[in-house]
């Protein structure tokens, strides 16, 4: 499967963006479908995930903030980023893996997101 993701760029603190990923390729709802993102000098870090029957797991820190979608479709994957924080500020990956597997092995290009004061 091959992933694309679009969506970021700046943003005022206690705004809101809104990440998609379209995804190319069969047997889209195979797949476990993901976010991870990954700050300057900082190493990449879950965000979301998705099941192909919508089942949801967050990171604490954006816990209530963000929220995880999909299309299966339309073979897409959204996420939905509200009251983002400075810390929020990342390049943010799409990404995917099989339901049988717990590698990622599936990742897109990267939307940097920047959360301004």
């Amino acid at each position: 499967v091959q992933l694309q993701a679009s969506g970021g760029g700046l943003v005022q603190a206690g705004g809101s963006l809104r990440l998609s990923c379209a995804a190319s390729g069969r047997f889209f709802s195979s797949y476990v479908m993901g976010w991870f993102r990954q700050a300057l000098e900082k190493e990449r870090e879950f965000v979301a995930s998705i099941t192909w029957s919508n089942g949801t797991t967050y990171a604490d820190s954006v816990k209530g903030r963000f929220t995880i979608s999909r299309d299966n479709a339309k073979n897409t994957v959204c996420l939905q980023m509200n009251s983002l924080k400075l810390e929020d500020t990342a390049v943010y990956y799409c990404a995917a893996r099989l339901a049988i597997s717990y590698d990622w092995n599936y990742w897109g290009q990267g939307t940097q997101v920047t959360v301004s004061s």
